[in-house]
């Protein structure tokens, strides 16, 4: 089976992309219909601040086409405030809080652990169990939310689909074969984070798919990355998608992975401040051949601000 590669970005709602991105005088309440047409995947970041209600929820998914994906990012209670301490509770209203709404466009659930956070095996193993590997076993944890849910909860799976989960990690005390090991052992992806050099750039492939985090390569959320860094990460995708690992991969475990035909891939530029992550984004879909059936850009906008080197981007037409 041929993989499914999918690359977008980290949030929509960011006032400088309006006139860059977004096209002028496109209302705010219809930059999700806009982006969703231009890229075909976002991760959602609004769910890691605040649980989000069912209605928003359900509201994404009208405004989005068919094929169209959403990765979610967790809840920041359950890994910066409880830091995986007690957290049944909260878990249980994290998926009880609307995303089962998304239905086939549920992607992946995000969950990104703090810098001060360091590795606990019988801790992280503890998480690692109770997260739900379809969405018939999510809707199940979400009857056991507690009364501040009552009234704004969605806890029902129309149909039963696959789950997947991918882990974050910013502390190198995670840079053990033992958490690789952990990760393997429960079918969790290892986020393979680009982050200026700032934390951990690991690459161990763990799950059944690889989930990839671009937060910029020369400063953190601001720079954009070159023709020739764009360049490596394709060729790095096309590797991971066709089951193998690329030859400049630094790695945690010399044990290698159960091998696969195939892998999916999803990838988000979370290089947000400049106004680089969509446009970068669609550079990496023009170098894979992923453009087809997306909406035009105005590439004049991100030029004319010297957001983009105008003697390397091409229009859909060229």
């Amino acid at each position: 089976m041929a993989a499914h590669i999918r690359i977008g970005i980290s949030g929509w709602r960011y006032a400088p992309w309006r006139n860059v991105f977004y096209p002028k005088g496109l209302v705010q309440k219809r930059e999700l219909e806009f982006a969703s047409r231009a890229l075909p995947t976002i991760e959602l970041n609004g769910s890691f601040y605040a649980l989000q209600r069912p209605s928003s929820y359900l509201h994404w998914y009208e405004q989005t086409p068919p094929g169209f994906i959403f990765s979610i990012k967790a809840t920041r209670y359950i890994t910066h405030v409880l830091r995986l301490r007690d957290v049944e509770q909260p878990m249980a209203n994290f998926f009880a809080s609307g995303l089962l709404l998304l239905k086939e466009k549920l992607g992946p659930i995000l969950w990104q652990f703090p810098p001060s956070f360091r590795f606990d095996a019988t801790l992280f193993e503890h998480f690692l169990k109770l997260l739900p590997h379809d969405t018939h076993a999510a809707a199940k944890l979400a009857e056991h939310r507690d009364a501040s849910m009552y009234g704004r909860e969605y806890i029902k799976a129309e149909e039963k689909r696959p789950l997947r989960h991918a882990v974050e990690i910013r502390n190198q005390s995670f840079e053990t074969p033992e958490f690789i090991a952990l990760l393997r052992k429960y079918k969790v992806a290892l986020v393979i984070a680009d982050t200026a050099g700032k934390w951990p750039d690991k690459k161990d492939i763990t799950a059944d798919f690889t989930y990839l985090r671009l937060h910029g390569a020369e400063a953190l959320y601001a720079s954009g990355y070159t023709d020739k860094a764009l360049d490596d990460w394709a060729l790095r995708i096309e590797a991971w998608s066709k089951g193998t690992q690329p030859k400049d991969a630094r790695l945690i475990s010399d044990q290698a992975p159960l091998p696969r035909k195939s892998r999916d891939v999803y990838c988000y530029f979370d290089n947000d401040i400049k106004v680089k992550a969509p446009f970068d984004a669609r550079k990496l879909l023009r170098r894979l051949d992923m453009e087809s059936g997306l909406a035009e850009l105005d590439w004049s906008h991100a030029e004319e601000s010297g957001k983009l080197n105008p003697t390397k981007v091409r229009t859909n037409k060229s």
